[in-house]
Parts: C-alpha cells; structure tokens; sequence
C-alpha cells in the first residue's frame, strides 16, 4: 500500500513538473532570443516561490507521499529514511505533525544546497557555452535540453544512491570523505581560472569517433544531414558537454543532500525544483556574474561541513545536533558568501575611483 501511493505520487509529481516546465518553454524570453535581467530575475522569484509553496504542501500534507495513514506506517517510514527522528507525540496526528516538520526542514536544507551548489555549476555551463562560442541566440535551446537531461540524471542518481545507502550504510563515509576532498580542493583552486579547451577534449574525441561531427553551426539544429548522412552539430556536442558537466556535479550535490536525510523522494523534490529554475538563474546570472566573487569560498565550507557531518552523522545525531541547524549554518553561508562579494566589488570601484 505505501508503496503503490508512492509511485502514484511520484506520477502526479512528474505530470506537474512537464506542465511547468512547458510553461518555461512557452513563456520565459519567448518574444526575443535575449532574456534581461529584469524578466530573468522575476522568474528567477516564481521558480523559488514555487519551491516554498510545496514546502508548505510538505509542512502541511507531507504523509500523503508516504501514505501515511497509521502509526505502523508512519514507524516503518521512519525507520527506513529517518532514523535520527524522534517520534515523542501522545497521538498519531501529533506524530504525524513532527514528521512533516522534519521532512519540511530537510527539503528546505537540500533545496538551498542544490540551489547554492547550482550557481556553480551555472558558472561551468557559461564557461562551456563560452569555448564554443555558442551564440546567445542559442543559449534558450542548449539550456532546455541540458534541464531535461538533468532531471533523468538525477531520477537515476538519486534512487540508485538511496538504495546503496539502505544496503551498505557505509557509503556515507564515502560520500563523507569524497566531499571533505572536494571541499578542499575547490578552496585551494577558488582563484585558478578554470578553462574548457572543445578541440583537444577527451569527450569530443570520443564523439567524433562514433559520429560524424558537423564543423560548423547550422542555426539552432541538433542534427543535419549532408550527403545523405546524419552530422550531429557542434550545437548538440554543447548539450552532451552540459550533460557531463551536470553527471560531474551531481556526484557532489546528491552525497550532500543525502547528508541531510535519506528519504529519495525528499532529496529528488528538493533537486527537481531547484533544477526547474536553473534557466531563468543563469540569465540572471549572466548579468550579475562579477557578484560572486566569494562564492567558491563558500561552496568549499559547505562541502567540507557536509562531508563532516556525513562522517560524524552518529556522534552529531547522540550529542542532539538537530536538521534546522544545518538549515541556519547554509543559509548564514550563502548570505556571507555574497555579501563579502558586494562588498569587495564595491571597494574595488572605489579604488579604482581613487587611482584615477
């Protein structure tokens, strides 16, 4: 029974995301190829305030994805994806609220994990469109498809991680320690200009040797045929490098939203909606990308502090470190991050000012 209402609302979930997601297509820049701030930055609000509004779905309604309808149900669902929780209520109805208030914790954590970590990764795609030379005509396309292929990916992603982590628990020392690494790394490198060089790529090597490659743009195609042959356009080879470039960073951002709860559905709402706005980001983003000037100090912190907490999650758990906390530290992070961004951009002008 919990199962079949599982996958029912897992239908009823993917149905609402394709509705959405033509709204994206049919609606965001549709009466030019430029996207401006503005436009970028109101939709940029609607996808974040359609994330909150199912927070309070989750808040207020959060058994139903479960189906939750006894308290046999509701301890055989804690067991398997929150066993950390504490279910200290005189009734089921008071059970059931401190369950969804978990739940709605842990997807807000996550989604501001995947949404910070997201800004990164935005910064790669823009580096990629950028080697290419794609033009920003085409951007609109190239990002519909990588979005698409994102959500497949992380459906994969996330259900096979859970089902690792149900079986071997030890996999979240692994993904522990893969994170403190990255963490490391990423603030070691923050100020090394990272560079994506198409011709002499391992991936496009690999591509040219099982297809024929176009050596030009033919508009927006994907494919054209010449000769009586199927070319994939250099277009198309975008969309696959966006593809790699996402499969790259969802090996960090799912370990680190599993270091928040375990339950996959949680972990694949909190990505969906966060994926769901990654357009109208990055043309915001395009626009105000010299404001991030901190934001890999702060991502490397994040990553070091979940690879932490996936370590230690037994001893946080006995010493009572609760899921809001994690909420409070991303959030302070993200805030700090760019603030310290505005700020050096502002001295920097005034600097400059002064030496004029």
């Amino acid at each position: 029974m919990i199962i079949s209402n599982e996958v029912l609302f897992m239908g009823l979930f993917i149905i609402f995301i394709i509705s959405v997601l033509l709204i994206d297509i049919k609606v965001v820049g549709r009466n030019s190829d430029h996207v401006s701030l503005k436009e970028s930055g109101w939709w940029t609000i609607i996808w974040v305030s359609l994330a909150l509004l199912f927070s309070l779905f989750i808040r207020y309604f959060g058994e139903i994805v479960h189906g939750i309808e006894t308290m046999e149900d509701l301890a055989h669902v804690v067991q398997k994806y929150a066993p950390e929780l504490k279910l200290t209520g005189a009734s089921l109805a008071d059970n059931i609220d401190i369950y969804r208030k978990h739940m709605t914790i842990n997807y807000l954590t996550g989604y501001l994990i995947e949404e910070t970590l997201s800004v990164d990764n935005l910064f790669v795609i823009l580096m990629v469109l950028t080697s290419f030379n794609v033009k920003p005509s085409s951007y609109k396309p190239v990002l519909l498809w990588g979005i698409l292929g994102a959500i497949v990916l992380r459906f994969a992603f996330i259900f096979a991680g859970s089902a690792l982590i149900q079986r071997f628990e030890w996999v979240m020392y692994i993904f522990g320690a893969y994170l403190l690494y990255a963490g490391i790394k990423m603030f070691l490198e923050r100020h090394s200009e990272e560079k994506i060089d198409p011709q002499h790529h391992w991936l496009l090597k690999l591509l040219s040797r099982w297809f024929k490659v176009f050596p030009r743009y033919v508009g927006k195609n994907f494919m054209v045929k010449r000769n009586g042959v199927l070319h994939m356009t250099p277009l198309l080879v975008v969309v696959i490098f966006i593809e790699f470039t996402d499969l790259i960073f969802a090996a960090d951002s799912i370990p680190a939203i599993f270091s928040v709860t375990r339950d996959p559905y949680v972990v694949f709402f909190s990505n969906i909606f966060a994926i769901l706005g990654l357009r109208s980001l990055f043309f915001m983003l395009v626009h105000v990308v010299n404001l991030f000037y901190y934001l890999k100090t702060g991502i490397s912190f994040l990553l070091g502090f979940i690879g932490f907490k996936l370590i230690f999650h037994s001893w946080l758990e006995n010493i009572g470190f609760e899921s809001i906390y994690s909420l409070y530290i991303i959030l302070i992070t993200l805030l700090l991050s760019i603030g310290f961004s505005i700020l050096k951009r502002r001295r920097d002008r005034l600097k400059l000012a002064t030496t004029k």
